[in-house]
């Protein structure tokens, strides 16, 4: 079942009186239901913990580091080098490898003409 945009859910918390009695205070100071005063201060949260996971913020001194890194990689060392190639092996060279690494010829289908 979808929800069309009119459709709302339902939110409900059992909590203290003390803390009901102060989200009361803060909504009616500003001139809000407790109603909306807590789904504006959850959601204003909500995306606070969204943007933390999904944002990295650096330093400019650790960004230019970062930057550096990126034009200018490393070499492989022999730990990294020695498991690509037995990467390759297990993939690439294998008999009953699963992957098909050679390009499949594109199917043209031919368009049926009105009569």
């Amino acid at each position: 079942m979808t929800l069309s945009i009119d459709e709302r859910g339902r939110i409900t918390a059992r909590v203290p009186q003390k803390v009901q009695d102060t989200l009361q205070q803060a909504a009616e100071l500003l001139g809000a239901t407790l109603n909306q005063f807590v789904v504006q201060a959850a959601l204003s949260e909500a995306r606070r913990v969204i943007e933390r996971d999904r944002v990295i913020h650096l330093s400019s001194t650790d960004a230019a580091f970062l930057m550096t890194l990126l034009e200018k990689p490393q070499a492989p060392n022999t730990r990294l080098r020695k498991a690509f190639q037995a990467y390759k092996k297990r993939t690439l060279d294998a008999e009953d490898s699963t992957f098909n690494w050679s390009p499949r010829p594109k199917r043209v289908r031919e368009r049926k003409r009105a009569a």
